[in-house]
């Protein structure tokens, strides 16, 4: 990640008003209810609920209203009929990006997406057209002036919890694991009494693309700001150096 400093990304979403907060809390609250419908309230015993519990934690989602979530979708488990879909394509100048959803209109969803595309002067391609310039990573971000503990310390915590890279940024610092082991190395890190301001499996670009036009920046940030405000949208992934 030399040099490309997700803290500035991280630290944007965490300023965001009480809207945009409202709506994180409505996606995950789906992520939940998705989590135990397929595998169950135990976090020990259901992977995708524990990553979804680390998820909510780090955007700061009380204890309370995570326990309120996970015993509501257990009673209501037969109403649960959210939808996964994923959607790929391109911005102005080739950006790549991808749209996870959760939806209980696939109808509504594709037409929504398809129109974030279009307006910002991109398309939407076939499965797996971009998703190859990505790689699945766990990755926890952790605030510079919220961390008390010793960057060496720090990271070979990390690393000892099986953590694949550590890199420190001039605010943050970030780690990377391999999706099977993001719980293990975030557990370790909470057990460790470090806070962290993002933990999520996500998508990081191989490569990043820069954007020098001013009119392919404002297509570019139209579609993505359509996507940001669609209840259905879970996670934009994209490729642009911004």
């Amino acid at each position: 990640m030399s040099g490309h400093s997700k803290f500035a990304n991280i630290k944007h979403k965490k300023e965001k008003n009480d809207a945009a907060k409202g709506k994180i809390f409505t996606i995950i609250g789906r992520e939940i209810a998705v989590a135990v419908k397929e595998g169950g309230p135990d976090p020990s015993n259901n992977f995708k609920l524990a990553t979804v519990i680390a998820k909510a934690k780090a955007n700061n989602m009380p204890n309370d209203t995570i326990e309120r979530g996970i015993k509501k979708a257990a009673g209501d488990v037969g109403n649960v009929n959210y939808e996964y879909m994923t959607y790929e394509g391109y911005g102005p100048n080739g950006i790549a990006i991808i749209v996870d959803t959760l939806t209980d209109n696939k109808n509504r969803t594709a037409a929504n997406v398809r129109s974030a595309f279009t307006k910002g002067q991109g398309n939407i391609g076939t499965p797996g057209c971009v998703s190859f310039m990505f790689d699945k990573k766990g990755q926890i971000i952790i605030d510079k002036e919220e961390c008390d503990m010793d960057a060496d310390d720090l990271m070979m915590t990390a690393l000892d919890a099986g953590a694949e890279d550590f890199n420190e940024e001039e605010d943050s610092f970030e780690i990377l694991t391999d999706p099977d082991g993001f719980e293990d190395v975030r557990k370790a890190l909470e057990e460790a009494g470090i806070p962290m301001m993002s933990a999520e499996v996500t998508m990081i670009p191989q490569n990043y693309v820069a954007l020098t036009d001013e009119t392919a920046v404002k297509n570019l940030q139209r579609t993505l700001d359509m996507l940001e405000d669609d209840d259905d949208v879970q996670a934009v992934y994209h490729n642009w150096d911004e």
